[in-house]
């Protein structure tokens, strides 16, 4: 270190400038030294830091700088677009559309009713059929929705994408059975699930069953996936579902790592190797608005994950240290009033993703806050991390803000902040005892209506919303669902059941409930019911016969 850098002599250097000049600026608009921000960083800000310890190189333990060596040159971002709406063949045509214009593999969201493991024909199904994603009653389903690839066996290789969790257990039995129709061998599968049950306790909330049993559920996927599925990331722990129900970034860290402890945990109870299974679990996390929090963010959190993964559970594959992440638009952050300013925030979301070291991102239509994506807001998405890989060129560095006072010291704060809820967290028992005690639900509730009572007081801008407001609001085109979507997939499942042998149905459902009953794996009883077609509904009400539905304490 030369004299220049000695910290003695920068400190002294630090004070003369903030006395002087910083102090002549104070003056200037009418406010005292100790009320400036703090807006500029040194090596003061990084007095204990270590490169090689704290940060070392990109693919190198702890990961600071990211879980692969090189860059993506070239701009070869992975994107796709959350898609899924109103019945199979619709979703069908969508997806067609999409991966004609580019769009690798597919990343594919329910309806309510399916994610809450209701079928169509249920009565509490009615008018939430196909509306927020593609209503999934049965194997033949699933089946149409992936004629959108002319090569039958091409989905079960392009790295899928599905949001299913209290029900994900049903979607990878599917995939599975479909994968057989088709001849691919299950040891070439690839792809991901979210399955993150833990979350919707938290978060999201459609959930089904009580968490333990729903734990239990995701342990029968991982120690099935472990051993016949190696290459599918049998998990998607999410962290932006926490992010957008109101969490600061600290406590998105906290509560998705320890979820994920609980995960691991669970997969241990196996009797399964940390290093059988860690390499293909996977995150979600969100990307806000606030471009360096966002990159620090991502930065500390494979750094905890890393030292959790090798220090507490011993892993000892690099492979298994790994936090590897796609990051998801932040939806909270768009509005509906002058919606074509959400492809600015898309676009800073999306820059954050790539600088923060993410793999992948959905980078969400600008209409997302006004309708299901048109084809034309859908193409802006997908253009939007092209234009910045290709044309900006900033995929072809690793961590690029790396080294910045700033970023460092931002991170070094956030690790520290998450890792001090985390300790909380463990102090209750771990992730599960601090959702059944409402711990994680209360924090996230009470930044919410922080988050809400900044905007409405307008210490927090939102533009066009609270601050630069205009009478005028910007008309764009509408998506509008077929309203006779409902009738379309009732009379679909309908045929569906017509075709099926009741008695071998039956059977199949019996069979799944003795191994539900007897605590055993769920997974090869699942795998036998969905090949006969038994539906969504009454394989998740045989586990609701079983395990009973989750109803939270009153106050949570």
């Amino acid at each position: 270190m030369t004299k220049d850098n000695d910290p003695a002599t920068l400190r002294q250097a630090y004070e003369n400038w903030r006395n002087e000049v910083l102090a002549r600026t104070a003056a200037k608009w009418g406010r005292s030294l100790e009320d400036m921000p703090k807006s500029v960083y040194t090596p003061l800000d990084l007095e204990d830091h270590d490169y090689l310890r704290d940060l070392g190189f990109p693919g190198q333990y702890p990961f600071t700088r990211g879980v692969y060596p090189t860059a993506i040159p070239g701009g070869l971002f992975g994107v796709r677009q959350y898609s899924g709406f109103g019945t199979a063949e619709e979703t069908r045509d969508r997806l067609r559309y999409l991966i004609g214009r580019g769009q690798a593999g597919f990343s594919l969201a329910s309806d309510l009713p399916t994610q809450i493991g209701y079928d169509s024909d249920h009565p509490l199904a009615r008018g939430e059929i196909g509306r927020i994603g593609v209503a999934i009653d049965t194997l033949e389903d699933l089946d149409t929705i992936l004629e959108a690839f002319e090569d039958k066996t091409q989905p079960f290789v392009s790295r899928p994408s599905f949001t299913a969790n209290s029900q994900a257990a049903v979607i990878i039995a599917m995939f599975v059975a479909l994968a057989d129709k088709y001849g691919v061998p299950l040891e070439n599968i690839t792809g991901t699930i979210q399955n993150d049950i833990l979350k919707e306790y938290v978060a999201r909330g459609t959930y089904i069953y009580p968490p333990r049993p729903s734990l239990k559920l995701v342990g029968d996927t991982i120690e099935f996936c472990a051993k016949r599925m190696p290459r599918f990331n049998f998990i998607s722990i999410s962290g932006y579902h926490i992010r957008e129900a109101g969490a600061s970034p600290a406590q998105e860290i906290a509560f998705t790592l320890s979820n994920g402890i609980a995960y691991v945990e669970e997969g241990l109870r196996r009797g399964l190797s940390v290093d059988d299974f860690a390499p293909r679990i996977s995150f979600i996390f969100a990307s806000g608005i606030l471009f360096f929090e966002e990159v620090a963010k991502f930065r500390a959190c494979r750094r905890i994950w890393a030292r959790t993964m090798k220090e507490r559970f011993g892993a000892s594959k690099p492979d298994s240290q790994k936090l590897r992440f796609a990051s998801g638009f932040a939806g909270s952050t768009y509005t509906s009033r002058r919606p074509l300013n959400n492809i600015i925030r898309a676009t800073i979301e999306c820059f954050a993703s790539i600088a923060g070291g993410a793999t992948g991102s959905a980078v969400a239509p600008y209409d997302e806050a006004i309708c299901l994506p048109t084809e034309e807001s859908s193409l802006i998405a997908l253009d939007t991390p092209r234009i910045l890989g290709y044309e900006a060129k900033v995929t072809d560095v690793n961590d690029p803000l790396g080294g910045s006072y700033y970023v460092e010291a931002l991170t070094d704060q956030l690790e520290e902040e998450a890792l001090s809820i985390m300790r909380v967290i463990e102090d209750m028992g771990g992730a599960v005892a601090a959702i059944e005690n409402g711990y994680m639900q209360g924090e996230i509730a009470k930044g919410a209506y922080e988050q809400f009572k900044q905007m409405e007081s307008g210490e927090k801008t939102v533009v066009g919303v609270n601050r630069f407001e205009t009478e005028e609001f910007t008309v764009c085109e509408t998506f509008r669902l077929d309203p006779q979507v409902e009738e379309k997939q009732l009379k679909r499942l309908a045929a569906a059941k017509k075709r099926r042998d009741p008695a071998a149905v039956r059977d199949s459902l019996k069979r799944l409930r003795g191994a539900a009953e007897r605590d055993e794996n769920v997974m090869e009883p699942l795998l036998d019911a969905v090949k006969r077609n038994a539906t969504v509904g009454e394989i998740c009400d045989v586990f609701r016969d079983v395990w009973g539905e989750y109803r939270p304490p009153q106050g949570i």
